[in-house]
């Protein structure tokens, strides 16, 4: 069973936050993950910019960023996998649907499935929509069919 933890910084603690665990323990069954273990971290811009800063050297909020672990534990003598963490600015996801002309839950799901991808060890050059990684992001949005109503 995959297991997700949201947490926050910065920020309230969303209402939705347990409709995202959800959809992300969905978003692992469909990518055929086993025993995962998913941390996702919501925050603002400032905290998202301070990490884009100290691990990419890029000192600019951005949407989302993923750091893999890719440990295997051992918990009551079950194989997990702890994946890693994934990090999402609501502020720049506003932005983004503003930009996009979005709604606020489908940028959530597509931010939640890229950084599952980039924790699977999926990576992109860019940002063309016809980017493999970005293809197969958009395919798991369309199959995936679950409303997390921000």
């Amino acid at each position: 069973m995959n297991r997700v933890d949201i947490s926050v910084e910065g920020i309230e603690t969303p209402e939705w936050a347990g409709a995202a665990e959800t959809f992300t323990v969905m978003v692992c069954d469909a990518l055929r993950c086993k025993n995962w273990d998913v941390s996702v971290l919501f925050c603002a811009d400032d905290f998202i910019q301070e990490l884009n800063r100290r691990f990419r050297n890029k000192d600019e909020p951005t949407d989302v960023l993923s750091f893999p672990l890719g440990e295997k534990i051992i918990e009551d003598g079950v194989e997990r996998y702890a994946s890693g963490d994934i990090a999402i600015s609501l502020e720049t996801l506003r932005a983004n649907c503003k930009t996009f002309d979005i709604a606020e839950d489908e940028e959530l799901r597509r931010l939640l499935i890229h950084g599952l991808l980039h924790l699977k060890g999926f990576n992109h050059a860019t940002n063309e929509p016809d980017e493999e990684m970005l293809l197969l992001q958009e395919r798991l949005l369309s199959e995936i069919e679950y409303a997390i109503n921000l």
